[in-house]
C-alpha cells in the first residue's frame, strides 16, 4: 500500500510537466501543421488563416484549428471573427487552455475585464498544476487598463 501511494505521489509530482508540454491544445493532426506553425511564427494570419480553412473545409478542424483561426483574427483585429472561432474551439474541447486565454486577451482587447477575468478563473480550474496560459491570462489582466 504504502508503495502505491509512493508512486501516486511520484506521478503526480512529474505530471504537471507532461500535462504541460500536450496539454492538448497542439496542432499535431492537421495535414498543414508545419505549414501552419511557419506562418504563425512569421506573423503571416492571412496565410495562416488560408491554411487553416482547409481542415474546415475538408472536414477535419480541430479545437486547435479554430483556436488559431480565433487567433489570427485577433492579430488581425478582427475581433467579431475571432470571439466565433474561439467560441467553436471551446464547444469542442471546453478545457482548451489556448482558447480560454486567448479568447480573454480578446476580451481584454475590446474592453471587457469581466469576461476576461471569467476565462481566467476557468484556466485556475482547469490547470489544476498550474499552466503557462493561466499564468499569461492573469499577467494580462493585471496590466491590463480601460481605454
Amino acid at each position: 500500500m504504502k508503495s502505491i501511494i509512493s508512486c501516486l505521489i511520484a506521478l503526480m509530482l512529474c505530471a504537471p510537466g507532461a500535462w504541460a508540454a500536450g496539454g492538448g491544445d497542439r496542432d499535431s493532426d492537421s495535414a498543414w501543421g508545419p505549414a501552419i506553425r511557419k506562418a504563425i511564427d512569421a506573423e503571416d494570419w492571412t496565410g495562416a488563416m488560408a491554411l487553416l480553412q482547409r481542415d474546415v473545409a475538408g472536414n477535419t478542424a480541430t479545437a486547435d484549428t479554430y483556436n488559431y483561426l480565433g487567433y489570427a483574427n485577433r492579430k488581425l483585429g478582427q475581433y467579431d471573427m475571432a470571439f466565433k472561432y474561439y467560441a467553436v474551439a471551446l464547444k469542442m474541447n471546453p478545457e482548451h487552455k489556448g482558447a480560454h486565454e486567448y479568447v480573454g486577451e480578446t476580451y481584454l482587447a475590446v474592453g471587457n475585464l469581466e469576461m476576461a477575468k471569467k476565462h481566467l478563473a476557468a484556466l485556475d480550474r482547469i490547470c489544476f498544476f498550474g499552466c503557462k496560459e493561466f499564468d499569461d491570462l492573469k499577467a494580462a489582466v493585471a496590466a491590463y487598463r480601460p481605454k
